[in-house]
């Protein structure tokens, strides 16, 4: 993907260690972002051995946030030990990461994150999707902007389609066809201000509550007959990833 200029070299500036990856993620990734959206860079770095094995030791996790002419960078990479173990958690949000087709950098270690991410999917990362629906329902309700809404339609669809196809999909315009008919509708509504309301001629709220209700009890049925396993597969060889890495 192709970053506002200068916004990669300000990231290389202010970022103390290598990086194994950087991908884009929230409303690009997810197909809606409006022309005020933050640009979410997340992503890997490299601590040295002696930051790992010695007294002092390195940030496990680096966090950068500043304004890009006018628009919000906030940029947060883990170190791969601790990145790992989030992918052994059941972690959608770093699945979703590894995976983004949205890449500012890469690097031989992206690519056999990649590679692994398939052994690593199990039924149980359902979890993930309905708590992050239910949480962002919840923000909705509060605020009744479009965003958190879109926000559960689209990790509902996006676990759907993970117990379904095995795969990470978290491009909600991807995704719409397996949604309610005026999903579409909605994500062209939220290209025109990242916080703004929800349409005046949106569906009522019981609509909307039904229709995530029903989205909820879809994904609950898709995960009770998914193929996929209870444990990841590739627990074995992410370990060994890491300790080829850091001793690279």
């Amino acid at each position: 993907m192709n970053l506002p200029e200068g916004m990669l070299d300000r990231l290389a500036a202010g970022h103390p260690y290598p990086r194994a990856f950087v991908t884009v993620s929230g409303a690009h990734l997810y197909g809606f972002p409006s022309e005020d959206s933050d640009v979410d860079l997340r992503g890997v770095h490299l601590l040295p051995l002696e930051e790992i094995v010695g007294l002092k030791t390195g940030d496990e996790t680096v966090t950068l946030m500043w304004d890009h002419a006018g628009v919000e960078a906030d940029a947060v990479t883990h170190d791969l030990g601790k990145f790992c173990g989030l992918l052994l958690r059941r972690n959608g949000y770093v699945l979703e990461q590894v995976m983004s087709p949205l890449v500012v950098t890469t690097s031989p270690v992206h690519e056999e994150l990649k590679e692994l991410v398939p052994g690593l999917l199990t039924f149980h990362h359902a979890h993930h999707y309905l708590g992050f629906a239910r949480t962002q329902w919840k923000a909705f309700e509060k605020t009744n902007e479009l965003k958190p809404l879109l926000y559960t339609f689209r990790v509902l669809l996006t676990g759907i389609h993970l117990m379904r196809a095995g795969e990470i999909e978290a491009d909600l315009t991807r995704l719409a066809g397996d949604g309610p008919a005026y999903l579409p509708d909605l994500i062209e509504a939220k290209r025109a201000a990242e916080h703004g309301a929800l349409p005046g001629d949106a569906p009522a709220p019981s609509r909307l509550q039904a229709d995530t209700a029903a989205l909820t009890a879809r994904l609950k049925e898709e995960r009770d007959r998914s193929d996929l396993p209870e444990h990841t597969a590739n627990f074995r060889a992410l370990h060994d990833l890491v300790v080829r890495t850091r001793l690279r």
